[in-house]
Formats: C-alpha cells, structure tokens, sequence
C-alpha cells in the first residue's frame, strides 16, 4: 500500500474573519447577564492558534477595524504565538463582533459583522505574502458568506487544480446558515470542498446540507476531488477517508463547557498530526485531544495537556484506543 499524500512541511496560512466576542460571565441568558466577558472569536484563527500551540508555524491573513476591538483581537491572536503582521488595518470599515446567549438547549450566537472590515477582503489578498511561502492554506466555508469579494476570494484560492496549486488547501466546511440566503450554501459550499485537498465536515452537517440519510460513503461519493476527507461524527468518532482506505477514531470522553470551538480545534490537532508526518490514525487521536481543549473551556481556545500527556494518549496501541472510547481525560486537563 502507498502512503497517503500529505502536504509538505511549512508555514500555515489561516485566512478568515475574527471578531470580537462578548458572552455573560458567569454563563446565563443574555438577557439575565449583569457582566459580559471580552475574548474573540473566529475559526481560522482558532485553528492557527492551536497550530501555534503544537508548535506549527501559523499566520493569520484577515482584516480588522482601526478600533479598539480590532487591536484586542490582534494582541490575542499574537500571544498565542500566531503571525499577525500581514493583517490588514482597514480605517473605514469596523471590526465584526459577536454576542453568546447561553440557554437550556445550548449557546445561540448574534453576529454584527455586515460590512465589517474582514467582509471586504477580496481576490487580491492572495497575490502577496504570506502566500508565497506557505505550505498549507486553511480556509472554512464561513468566508465565502461574507461577501461577494470573500466569495471570490476563496473561489479564486481554489479555482487552479490541485496540481498547479503553490500550496495545499484544507478547507472546513463550517456551515453557519444564518450568513447564507436560503437555498444557496449547499450548492456552493459543495462545489469549494471539492477543490481542496483537505476537507473537514460534520456527518450532522454534512446531512443538513446535503441529504439526512448521508453516511460516511455516500458523502465520498459526493465529494470524490479532496485529498483527503476527514468526517467527524460528533463526540462518537472521526473517520478520515483517502485512496488508501478508511480510517475511523472514536472521539475521548469528557466534560463539556461549551461546544464552540471544538471543531477548529480538531482540524488543528489533525493537520498539526499530518504536517508532522504522523499515521493518519494518531493525526485523527491528535484531532480529539486538541478538542478536548476547547470543550473545557468557555471561550474558544483552552491550553493543551502536557506534552507528557499527549504522546501517552497518542502512543496507545489500536485495541487500546478502542477499548478506551469511554475513556476520561478531565484528569490530564485538571488545573
């Protein structure tokens, strides 16, 4: 059997909006909450902050407002050890923000992001650094939502075949229903993960886009083009799929926080796994552990265990990891 393509060591560009974020501290309704909490908030800069943290190379390409929110966001991003120098200041155009409302049947999300600064990112964004020297563009389908010019944006970071391509694209799908006119997101949503050579969706996701009786199969065969297909299935497994075969993963067992967040992570442990030239099964137990670090905390990035910690979990042997699906790891990320 030959080994599974992966992209080649490098630098990992994450291109997309993040906003400012603001959610009720202690966790409540919004409308109950007597303080809110500031951190920030956006899914490629997400993945390339959990990049930063297993020691990848990551920038993040995006836009934000000459404000205050933009500045707070820049700081946050670049104390995770994330290149922020080619991020754009745009004086005309504010920074996106976000509000949490927590409930009973979980956290629902108020976007002000129409006409923010990341929304006039368009084509042009492509032509210079960082992506000259980049290994791996990571891109989400959150992006082509945004605007036209975003829509473009990624279009155009997609439109060469994968052969002609300087560097390999994965993309999330990161459906957010609110951001598309009805009708409109399965269509192109799954025209752009066909062109890259990494893609990662929810099954649940994949289903509500696509068809509600969609399995693992039935989703290869509607997207043949990627690389690599990479299928999570919620807190029971994850399921990478290549010309090689089929490769499933069930997902570690713990507490959760809140939810939001743990799919960058994911994507970030997994890709972190491939770019270090792991087996796609520890790249797929790397994927769980990072995500484990966004589920325990309330914002959308947590700490990772120990170093210690990960190569224990990751170097158990596959009937191990199987018998271990109920396995809890709240006490590698006990405080």
């Amino acid at each position: 059997m030959t080994a599974p393509w992966r992209p080649a060591p490098g630098p990992v560009v994450c291109l997309g909006e993040t906003m400012a974020a603001l959610a009720p501290d202690p966790p409540r309704p919004l409308a109950d909450a007597g303080h809110l909490r500031l951190s920030v908030a956006g899914a490629e800069s997400n993945v390339a902050m959990y990049l930063a943290d297993h020691g990848v190379q990551a920038r993040w390409l995006s836009a934000l407002g000459d404000d205050p929110l933009g500045r707070r966001v820049r700081a946050a991003v670049a104390a995770a050890g994330v290149d922020v120098t080619h991020v754009r200041t745009d004086p005309h155009r504010p920074t996106g923000l976000l509000l949490k409302d927590p409930g009973p049947a979980g956290t629902s999300v108020h976007y002000y992001r129409t006409g923010s600064a990341a929304s006039a990112l368009g084509p042009g964004l492509l032509d210079g650094e960082p992506l000259r020297s980049a290994a791996l563009l990571h891109l989400t389908g959150i992006t082509p939502a945004l605007s036209a010019s975003c829509h473009a944006l990624v279009t155009r970071a997609l439109d060469p075949p994968a052969a002609e391509r300087p560097y390999a694209v994965s993309f999330d799908v990161n459906h957010r229903a609110a951001l598309w006119p009805h009708g409109t997101a399965p269509a192109v949503l799954r025209a752009l993960a066909d062109r890259a050579d990494i893609v990662f969706v929810g099954l649940d996701e994949a289903q509500e886009l696509w068809g509600g009786d969609l399995s693992v199969t039935g989703l290869r065969d509607l997207l043949p083009g990627p690389r690599i297909l990479v299928v999570k299935d919620g807190a029971r497994a994850a399921t990478v799929v290549t010309a090689n075969g089929v490769c499933t993963v069930p997902a570690l067992r713990t507490a959760v926080v809140e939810p939001v967040g743990a799919g960058d992570a994911f994507a970030a442990g997994f890709l972190a796994g491939l770019l270090r030239a792991e087996t796609l099964t520890r790249a797929l137990r790397l994927g769980h552990l990072t995500a484990v670090s966004a589920l325990k905390v309330t914002g959308d990035h947590g700490p990772l265990p120990g170093r210690a910690d990960v190569d224990r979990l990751l170097g158990l042997t596959d009937p191990d990891w199987r018998r271990a699906r109920p396995l809890s790891v709240d006490r590698v990320f006990a405080p």
